[in-house]
């Protein structure tokens, strides 16, 4: 996948396949450490213990419509690639994390990509769910949860078309002041 966004998205689409009511999408990016950790975490139903073994070989899936499951495989090699490590944990009926590292200078890390659309794509799709991003770097953090934002909106529904929108353009401008640091 040419994004971390991607990677994200498909990671956090098993999570809530996995029967997810809260997903945590974490950032962290530390220049002085020269690194970049990506954490995808939800409570969904867990994987059992000799599945999880197997979750990234990427000719083994648990579904019955395709005979691969490319998404941990190739986020752990791209992890591999650039220098970093790569970690998956999981208890049945609690819930997986799934954690990459990246040495930040590598020539092969792919850009982060369009995170607010990655974010917006998983309330849209599953409004229910309850998603939690954090995005930090040395000296700014981003902070965005959809429990405080359901409660501002009352009885306006997350996933209604101006709310998408909205959310969007802000997690844009709030992506962009980090990288600027503004």
């Amino acid at each position: 996948m040419r994004e971390l966004s991607l990677h994200i998205l498909d990671i956090a689409e098993n999570g809530v396949n996995a029967g997810a009511g809260l997903l945590t999408i974490s950032i962290l990016e530390e220049k002085e450490k020269n690194t970049l950790t990506v954490t995808i975490a939800d409570d969904g139903s867990g994987i059992e213990k000799g599945v999880l073994e197997k979750v990234t070989d990427p000719f083994y899936t648990t579904r019955l419509t395709r005979r691969v499951g490319l998404g941990l495989s190739l986020f752990r090699e791209t992890s591999r690639r650039c220098d970093g490590h790569f970690s998956i944990a999981s208890r049945e009926g609690e819930g997986t994390r799934v954690t990459a590292t990246f040495r930040l200078d590598h020539l092969d890390l792919p850009p982060l990509g369009n995170m607010a659309g990655c974010i917006i794509a998983l309330i849209a799709g599953h409004p229910e769910v309850e998603l939690v991003y954090s995005h930090r770097t040395n000296s700014e953090e981003f902070y965005f949860d959809t429990r405080d934002i359901k409660k501002e909106l009352d009885d306006v529904a997350i996933d209604e078309p101006k709310v998408l929108k909205y959310l969007g353009q802000m997690i844009q401008e709030s992506e962009a002041k980090l990288r600027t640091g503004n």
